[in-house]
């Protein structure tokens, strides 16, 4: 190698600066692979149910009105029944009155009171080399519409179809319900249908009701399987959640925080408390409130992994740069005592092998976890640069 020591640190300098290649390299493989464990994840979390934002119930009443129309058509003529014509031949018309029922848009309600008691039960399901948690959710929804306010909705002549009502209960997937969903009143049980598809919010389920105005407060129990994110929409004037989970690290996201949390190694119990004042939603409206709901008055949880080695081995890659040029350092200083400098191409030997380092962690990590790997794929590169320094550099 060069004799002045400038030229030495300048050389040793642009070898240092190399290794950002092979670093890059490992960086894109690192990325490769969280990408892949992402599609894996994603795919078994669409499988078992996805995230789950579960919005509603809410009361649907169709309305009518009765519209008289001026029409005209062609005059017959009683006896033969032909159309009438004048001396022109010109055919005559008549005009008359008709009356059809027309379809207005409905009315929207959402509940008075809204509470609802959430409980959940995590597993873990594993496809090769990954893991992914998923729950099952059991819903318990007490709730109670007030109807004063249809009178107030409605214009001109229109009428409310009281006995065509409708309560819907709006999902992310109608295949992820399990068991049996009940919605009850008093004694009185109803029967459930998915929603149509025809309509723009198609996932979910739907009860016809009857005359709401004979009901009184109502339950809807259900289960559903989901993955990663949980979330319930406060649709009413004052909604109340609480929520038990098996799960010990929740991330708590959506419009509305938690009022209260506890946080174990056994799982989490939150609780929400949202007044109507808090969100800008109405509680009854002549247009669906259904996607602001969904997008502004939220209350949700992430189920989070914390080892997430992909991303600790890709900070590693990207600081690697830093060990490389501590080494080379390193032998850049005992090489003043040396009578045979280090060749550039063992520099380069030695900044492969800590590229290669990273390699390692990842490989061991998807098996053994982070940790373990760290040190395992530590003491291997620490050792091959050992004895490649005892024996090439003496």
């Amino acid at each position: 190698m060069f004799q002045s020591a400038g030229i030495r640190f300048i050389t040793v300098g642009v070898l240092a600066l190399l290794m950002f290649i092979p670093l890059g390299l490992v960086s894109d493989i690192i990325q490769e692979r969280a990408n892949y464990s992402e599609t894996t994840i994603r795919d078994i979390s669409q499988e078992w149910g996805g995230a789950q934002l579960v919005s509603g119930p809410m009361l649907v009443i169709p309305v009518i009105e009765d519209v008289t129309y001026d029409r005209k058509r062609e005059a017959l003529d009683p006896v033969t029944g032909r159309t009438l014509r004048d001396e022109n031949k010109y055919i005559i018309y008549e005009h008359f009155e008709e009356t059809v029922t027309e379809n207005r848009p409905s009315i929207f309600i959402y509940p008075e009171q809204f509470d609802l008691d959430v409980s959940t039960t995590s597993q873990t399901r594993h496809r090769g080399i990954f893991s992914v948690p998923v729950f099952t959710a059991d819903l318990d929804l007490d709730f109670q519409f007030d109807l004063a306010a249809v009178e107030t909705m409605l214009n001109g002549d229109e009428q409310p179809v009281w006995d065509d009502a409708e309560l819907r209960v709006h999902l992310d997937s109608n295949r992820a319900l399990r068991g049996e969903t009940i919605l009850a009143a008093e004694d009185r049980a109803f029967a459930l249908e998915p929603i149509p598809h025809a309509q723009p919010t198609a996932n979910g389920v739907f009860s016809r009701l009857g005359d709401p105005r004979e009901l009184g407060p109502m339950s809807l129990e259900l289960s559903l399987n989901g993955a990663q994110e949980f979330g319930i929409a406060a649709v009413g004037r004052l909604s109340r959640m609480t929520m038990v989970s098996d799960w010990p690290d929740p991330s708590f996201f959506g419009s509305f925080l938690p009022d209260t949390s506890d946080i174990t190694e056994e799982g989490f119990t939150a609780t929400w408390s949202v007044p109507h004042l808090a969100r800008s939603l109405p509680q009854i409206s002549r247009e669906t409130p259904e996607p602001s709901a969904r997008r502004i008055a939220t209350m949700q949880v992430r189920y989070l992994t914390p080892n997430d080695f992909y991303q600790k081995a890709w900070r590693a890659a990207r600081y690697g740069i830093l060990f490389i040029g501590l080494t080379f350092l390193t032998i850049l200083l005992l090489d003043r005592t040396s009578e045979r400098p280090a060749h550039p191409v063992q520099y380069l030997m030695v900044g492969l092998a800590q590229s290669v380092f990273i390699l390692l962690m990842v490989a061991y990590a998807e098996q053994i976890g982070f940790a373990a790997a760290y040190a395992l794929a530590a003491g291997a590169t620490i050792g091959l640069l050992g004895l490649f320094g005892a024996t090439a550099l003496k």
